[in-house]
Order: structure tokens, then sequence, then C-alpha cells
């Protein structure tokens, strides 16, 4: 992996290949807490960009260095945006189209795994809700405090969390602002996966992306449009919509599936090639 050349970036991103086809991006402020600058969105953004595009990365793992995942925005320089009188916020919502940290409201149909220790706050817990699997250790605390500090969880938080913890749970976090440990946060508001001592939150990640990549990639990137697609539409045009969709002629027209069944009639384990779309 390490042919791969990622695009260049600040050293607030940290880039790594732990293993065949995993990209892991670290945000890499910890005396800041992690919180989001416009230099580490941007680099996020251009980073995943490229992990979209490119076909020999399967699995994206997104960590935060040091005590915690992501404090969310630095109040600070809002702060000072605010008594400045510069307000964009509304325009800056509409533009940023893959949500706070170009995570919130990603709509990559490859997997992204959330790695979080210490915890995630603001936009940082914004960040995960849309990640497809968290993994979280035991002592990490979760919160949505917007409503404290006179904001809005306005990047992805509030419909994403709604679906997954219902509407009086989501309310809970939202309207009260209020922090809830790691085992509530998957026993009663099911947004995080795996519980586990900090000290094995990477290995835990990085052995759920290889549960992921030893799968065809042509059959998880389509099933993840399909997972994306039932958040948009009804059943039926769920279902329609996916048929007919382009991941799902990659999947039935092209090698991976020759591949999966071969392998299954002769007893051994697939050799999957990358996905051409």
């Amino acid at each position: 992996m390490s042919r791969l050349q990622p695009p260049q970036h600040s050293s607030e991103v940290k880039v790594a290949f732990p293993a065949e086809h995993v990209l892991l991006l670290t945000f890499n402020r910890p005396k800041q807490l992690n919180a989001m600058t416009p230099r580490m969105s941007e680099d996020l953004k251009v980073l995943l960009d490229w992990f979209e595009d490119e076909p020999d990365l399967w699995v994206v793992i997104v960590t935060g260095e040091g005590r915690i995942f992501c404090a969310g925005a630095d109040l600070k320089a809002w702060n000072n945006d605010q008594q400045s009188g510069i307000t964009r916020e509304q325009e800056n919502v509409a533009a940023n189209v893959h949500g706070f940290g170009s995570i919130s409201r990603r709509q990559s149909n490859k997997p992204i795994i959330a790695a979080v220790v210490g915890g995630a706050y603001g936009g940082g817990m914004e960040m995960l809700l849309n990640c497809d699997l968290v993994i979280a250790s035991d002592d990490a605390k979760f919160a949505l405090p917007e409503v404290k500090r006179g904001v809005v969880a306005i990047q992805g938080g509030i419909p994403r969390l709604a679906s997954t913890a219902g509407h009086q749970l989501a309310s809970e976090m939202l309207l009260l602002g209020k922090t809830i440990d790691a085992a509530d946060a998957r026993n009663r508001f099911g947004f995080v996966n795996t519980v586990v001592p900090a000290s094995e939150v990477i290995s835990t990640a990085l052995a759920t992306a290889q549960q992921i990549v030893v799968n065809s990639p042509d059959a998880v990137q389509s099933t993840k449009h399909g997972l994306l697609l039932a958040q948009k539409l009804n059943f039926s045009e769920s279902v329609l919509t996916h048929a007919w969709s382009p991941h799902s002629r990659q999947v039935y027209k092209g090698v991976n599936i020759k591949e999966g069944l071969k392998a299954f009639a002769e007893k051994r384990s697939p050799a999957w090639a990358n996905p051409k779309l």
C-alpha cells in the first residue's frame, strides 16, 4: 500500500495505510482536542475525495490523536467571527455539501468506520453519526451540546440521530444538550456498534475493516449504495433504483461475482479485483 500517494495536506491530518485496501485518517490537533479548523476540514475533503476515486482503497477509518476523537468546532474562532459581525453560517452550511469535517453529510459508497477514543462533541458527534460503524472506548462520552451555546447541530446530526435513536431519545440529547456514556450510546441510542478499552479501539476498528475487505468490494459498495437510498426513498423506489444503478450493474456484470461463485464451488478464498465503475 505504500505505493499509494495521497494528495498534499497539512499536519492537521495524518494519513496511514494500516492494511491492504484500508485508509486511516487521524485528526491531529490533540492539544485543541481535535477541534475542527477550516484547514483540517479542507484537508479531509481533499483526502476523502481522493479515497472515493482510488479503486485500491475500499474502507476508511477516521480517528483522533490524543484523548478525544473531536470536540467539534473551534468555538473561540467562531466567537471571534460573531463578535466581529461575520455571520455566514447559513451560507456555509448550504455550500458545504459534505457537512462538518467533510464527513457529517458525505454520501460515500465506501464504508467509513469511526474509531472513537475519549468521546465526541458537537460537530465531532455529527461526523460519527454519518459513519457506517462506530468503535468506541469504554470511557467515551458523547454530546450534541449546541443548544447550550446558542447554536444548532445543523450539519446532519439531527436527522441522523432521529433516524437511529427515534424522536424521543434524539430529543434527549438535542434539546437538553445531554452528555451520554458509551454504554448508553450503544444500548439505548444505538449509534455505537462496539465498546472496548481505549487501548483496543484502533485494533478493533482495523479488525472490523479487515472483515469488510475480505468481501467483494463491488458487493460492499453496492450494498452501501442501497443503504443510502433507503434513507431517501420509500421501499419500492429504493429497491428499484438500487436494482438499476451502476453499482448493481458492476456487481452482476463484473468479474467479482464470477470469482466469488467459482471460489465457493472450488472451496477456496476468492481473490477480488478492484471495482471498475
